[in-house]
């Protein structure tokens, strides 16, 4: 059999002569003009010579006849116009050769002779120029069918498809390169139809011949799959396709069709089988339910599992809806969440309970995660469920057990919480414990005033002027004592806590005989205070405590003989420094003499229970108050050490304008302004009682008194023109006077309350919660007369 893929040498060696000829005769884009005129000089020049070689220039014979072949070879070179040169070179020619070069006029034969030739020259240049349009446009249309030829043929390569045809008539085969690549064939070469069969794989034979036998017995078109015989680059497949060309008849007569590589397509389908083949067994050997929809709901996969606890079979479970397993109470919850989860196409879960198959109520929680293909297009859900049964069980016995435990979980809370206050006392009763000589030695000499003072004025009743003096001297003790007393209360946290503005260096100043205390003779102490009039808003007794704790710790820091120097100053932060913001600060140091900290303690100085000193010494909360109270203060701690020199701990906080202070308030007399009232007077210590009524009728109150609160209600229940009640806040019988403002609050809302006490304790809180003004004890006459001013109606 002829292979068409390989025509003789001679056919194409005349097709390249017969291409170059035209390409010369007529040229593709028209010639430049003078191109076309020196090919017009020629042609009219070989007709001359030709008629003058031939016959000389002698007779009439053959004079425009040479002229023909010149007229067609220039209009078919440069076109119509150019062709009109010879013609007219002709008969200017044959004018010339017939007489007129002697100036004889031409016969009528000549003539006649002259307008034939005229006439078929004409016919020449037209019939040529025709031909060169049609030459043209089959050259055009070659080139485009050479240029679609090779953008297909470019087509075909890129995407492996070979084409291919068979004439079953003549047995003629022709397979192109890129069917004869896909096959494993060689380029070129010849090629039969019974060689066709070696290039594809035995077991894959039978398949495709039948194949082509059904195809030309009209059973069906022709579509095959196969592997190839070659193996050596691995297994490779190739999928062919073709139509079977028939007569009027029915009979076939050709046979055309493509064939293209197919591997990297079967190798990518076997990669997915073997992937859903380990997610399918991957799913089945899961212990829990596991399923993926398509859109709209359907679903497409469910593992045994899944089968297992629905109790039917795979198609059934793959089916199954599962609003009829649904418990009635979870239904419209779970189908709601359910439609809203969907939709959003987003992960959702949801929990349940669910009919099993051998008919238990079962608890479920789902999860599903949205499934996307490569292109990002949504393509369902995949879904895993829990039974969780056995943990909702759990859950109940310890909700169970939680509930039989739960009287002593709340002692064990209430227990760890005292531990945890008494650790955090525990570093202030240590600073105290420091201070218990000191203040000892300070309240003795307090005493010894009051009592010396009290001692002489009733050994000389009489003596104005010394009564007044040791009054004066008695007084001024006791407001000493008050102070000292505020101070300590303050440092253990027993004042309320109270931010506002005040004056750092007058607080120093005011807590200097209390650090000096708790430092000890042993040490140096020096004070050099430079913030003037600025303030802060602080609270002090906070200030206080955190002041004292860093003196407490520069001086376990140092050897005795060393010193502690407080000083404090305004500087100014220009740009975000750590927890800073830009701005005015105070700057309150305290430098000790002492052994100093290396950089890891100095990065952990602040933090709670860290410590350096021995066990049982020290609680590691000193430094860690100090911070607390800068950051809620809105500053921050600074700490500066040398190892063997010292350390600087500095206390910034942020400078407020002293006018936020406000304006010192007019000066009211307020016991001369007082309204003489009925007050209950409610305290349980008979002394204090007797002072405070004394008090109260010096502002021209009359006083009832009770000493407890179920006797202050008795006594209001029998008195109606009570107008105030002033009550300590402890009191025995287990309520205290807070109660009682409780209680007046909402039994009787008009009638004012003042509370006062020296300390209170767990009712501090409830105490400055309330509305009712509140005095500490002790207290001055003034003091109490503010109070009663607050609290009486104008």
């Amino acid at each position: 059999m002829e292979n068409k893929d390989a025509p003789s040498l001679a056919s194409e060696e005349q097709g390249r002569i017969h291409g170059l000829i035209s390409a010369w005769l007529i040229p593709p884009v028209p010639p430049p003009a003078p191109l076309c005129a020196l090919a017009a000089l020629i042609g009219v020049a070989m007709a001359i010579l030709i008629r003058v070689t031939l016959l000389g220039l002698n007779g009439g014979v053959g004079a425009t006849q040479p002229f023909f072949p010149a007229v067609m070879m220039v209009t078919l070179y440069a076109g119509w116009r150019w062709g009109l040169v010879p013609t007219l070179a002709g008969g200017v020619f044959g004018w010339w050769l017939w007489g007129g070069r002697e100036g004889t006029p031409l016969s009528d034969d000549e003539l006649a002779t002259m307008v034939i030739y005229l006439l078929c020259a004409a016919m020449v240049v037209a019939v040529a120029e025709g031909l060169r349009d049609a030459m043209r446009g089959l050259a055009k249309i070659k080139r485009d069918l050479n240029d679609a030829e090779e953008r297909l043929r470019v087509t075909q390569t890129a995407a492996g498809v070979g084409p291919w045809e068979f004439n079953i008539e003549t047995g003629e085969l022709y397979f192109s390169p890129a069917a004869r690549r896909n096959l494993g064939a060689p380029v070129e070469g010849p090629l039969s139809l019974a060689e066709m069969a070696q290039y594809v794989h035995p077991n894959d034979r039978p398949l495709a011949q039948a194949r082509v036998q059904a195809a030309l017995a009209g059973a069906e078109e022709y579509e095959v799959e196969y592997r190839l015989a070659d193996t050596s680059q691995g297994e490779r497949w190739v999928h062919g396709r073709g139509e079977v060309i028939r007569d009027e008849t029915g009979k076939p007569k050709r046979m055309i069709g493509l064939n293209f590589d197919v591997t990297n397509r079967r190798r990518a389908e076997e990669q997915v089988r073997e992937s859903e083949a380990r997610f399918r067994s991957l799913a089945d050997s899961a212990p829990a339910l596991m399923w993926t929809t398509r859109p709209g709901g359907v679903r497409e996969f469910v593992n045994q599992a899944y089968v297992q606890f629905a109790g039917l079979s795979y198609d059934e479970a793959l089916n199954l809806d599962w609003r009829t397993r649904l418990h009635p109470d979870d239904l419209p919850d779970l189908l709601k969440a359910q439609i809203e989860g969907e939709t959003s196409r987003k992960p959702f879960s949801l929990e349940g309970r669910y009919l099993r198959g051998d008919g238990e109520w079962r608890w479920l929680k789902s999860f599903s995660q949205p499934r996307f293909d490569p292109t990002g297009a949504f393509s369902g859900f995949v879904g895993i469920a829990f039974d969780i049964t056995d943990a909702k069980r759990a859950e109940e016995n310890l909700t169970n057990i939680n509930e039989l435990l739960s009287e002593r979980a709340a002692s064990a809370v209430a227990e760890r919480d005292a531990a945890q206050a008494a650790l955090l006392q525990a570093q202030k009763l240590e600073a105290i414990g420091q201070l218990t000589g000191g203040v000892a030695h300070d309240f003795n000499n307090l005493l010894t005033v009051v009592i010396g003072a009290l001692d002489v004025v009733s050994r000389h009743p009489d003596d104005v002027q010394r009564r007044e003096r040791m009054l004066g001297a008695a007084l001024a003790a006791a407001k000493r004592g008050e102070k000292l007393t505020q101070h300590l209360l303050a440092f253990a946290r027993r004042q309320p806590l109270k931010p506002e503005v005040r004056r750092v260096d007058g607080l120093i100043a005011e807590s200097e005989e209390l650090l000096k205390r708790a430092l000890g003779d042993a040490y140096g102490f020096k004070l050099r205070l430079g913030a003037g009039v600025r303030a802060a808003r602080i609270d002090a007794g906070q200030f206080e405590a955190a002041l004292l704790n860093l003196v407490v710790n520069a001086r376990d820091a140092t050897s005795p003989g060393g010193s502690v120097t407080i000083k404090s100053g305004a500087v100014t932060i220009a740009e975000r420094s750590g927890e800073l913001e830009p701005g005015a600060y105070l700057k309150v140091s305290v430098r000790d003499t002492g052994s100093g900290m290396d950089a890891a303690t100095i990065a952990r100085a602040v933090e709670p229970f860290f410590t350096t000193k021995p066990p049982g010494e020290g609680t590691g909360l000193g430094l860690s108050q100090v911070y607390g109270f800068a950051r809620q203060s809105g500053g921050s701690v600074e700490i500066e050490s040398v190892v063997g020199e010292g350390s600087t701990v500095s206390l910034l906080l942020p400078v407020v304008e002293a006018a936020t202070a406000g304006d010192p308030a007019q000066k009211v007399d307020h016991i001369r302004a007082q309204t003489p009232s009925r007050v209950l007077l409610v305290e349980d210590d008979p002394q204090v009682a007797e002072l405070v009524e004394a008090m109260l009728s010096d502002l021209g109150h009359a006083v009832v008194r009770a000493g407890g609160v179920d006797e202050a209600l008795a006594r209001l229940e029998q008195d109606g023109g009570i107008q105030l009640v002033l009550s300590d806040v402890i009191m025995p019988g287990g309520k205290s006077g807070v109660d009682l403002a409780e209680q007046l609050a909402a039994s009787r809302p008009g009638l004012p309350v003042v509370l006062c006490s020296g300390y209170v304790g767990g009712d501090q809180s409830r105490a400055r919660a309330g509305d009712w003004p509140f005095i500490s004890k002790p207290f001055s006459l003034e003091t109490l007369a503010q109070a009663l001013a607050r609290a009486l109606p104008r």
